[in-house]
């Protein structure tokens, strides 16, 4: 369905093809799920999805009232409608930032909408917050009141957790990537691990990969710690190097320092020479 008021069927086609608009429909799903999942996955999809508001970038002109000065729009087939004309200038703004707040009030509302607006850096719209009803607002503030501390003590608990979960996992990187690198001194072995395991970072050991061990994950992580700090790399860069030029100029320091490391000797640093193509890509 699609994210309107109406709640219309979505039409993939100009012209409504029976059978390319039932290709688009099919919907799939892993075969070895069972029942339960099944059932689950399928009501999940076939829920309406939220009203969408957005925040424009610039002012626009509404397509029923003509008015100028609205803050928010709503996209009909006629064109961008501002809140009044959609029938929903009568909900408040929750910005987002409180979890459990939004979630609370979303659910006592009758009726609430998402508000996104364009990120020109990012290329995408990114959620702002809802429209919800004044009263739920209210009635969600008052929940959060009342199991204030109680939520604080479970965060606590979430907090601990994670950082227990965390230190396990750096503990286990760094043993792996002594197995794979005798020669790589331990406490460098935890540091990588520390460094490249970092929550929220985006780093490659927070990857699907890296949290599984792959060797080829693992191998990027001590490439990328080698390459900032074994090598002239990031005084390249600060110099004006481009950065493909840079890395194949230090490559060969990185294929050295990783074969001594192979070897459980110690770490070469300087010169120059034949290397092999840098495993980081």
């Amino acid at each position: 369905m699609a994210a309107t008021r109406d709640r219309r069927p979505l039409r993939f086609t100009a012209a409504g093809d029976g059978a390319r608009e039932q290709a688009y429909h099919v919907q799939w799903m892993p075969a070895e799920l069972t029942e339960q999942q099944r059932e689950r996955l399928t009501t999940r999809q076939n829920e309406p999805p939220d009203l969408v508001v957005v925040q424009p970038l610039r002012a626009f002109t509404c397509a029923r009232c003509r008015r100028t000065d609205a803050d928010m729009l709503m996209t009909e087939d006629a064109g961008a409608i501002c809140l009044a004309c959609a029938d929903l200038d009568h909900l408040v703004f929750l910005p987002a930032g409180d979890a459990a707040l939004t979630r609370r009030a979303r659910q006592a509302s009758r009726l609430s909408a998402v508000v996104v607006r364009f990120s020109r850096s990012r290329r995408r719209h990114e959620r702002q917050g809802l429209l919800v009803e004044r009263a739920a607002i209210e009635q969600a503030e008052q929940q959060c009141l009342s199991d204030e501390e109680a939520r604080a003590r479970r965060r606590e608990r979430d907090r601990q957790r994670r950082e227990v979960a965390d230190e396990s996992f750096q503990q286990e990187l760094a043993g792996h990537i002594v197995r794979m690198f005798p020669g790589c001194p331990p406490e460098r072995a935890a540091e990588i691990s520390r460094h490249t395991g970092e929550r929220g970072s985006g780093r490659v050991g927070r990857s699907a990969a890296g949290r599984a061990l792959d060797p080829d994950a693992v191998l990027r992580a001590v490439v990328a710690s080698v390459r900032h700090e074994d090598t002239p790399y990031d005084e390249m860069l600060m110099d004006g190097v481009p950065r493909d030029e840079a890395r194949e100029r230090i490559r060969g320091d990185i294929d050295r320092v990783l074969a001594a490391w192979r070897r459980g000797g110690a770490s070469p640093t300087g010169g120059s020479g034949p290397s092999t193509p840098d495993p980081a890509g």
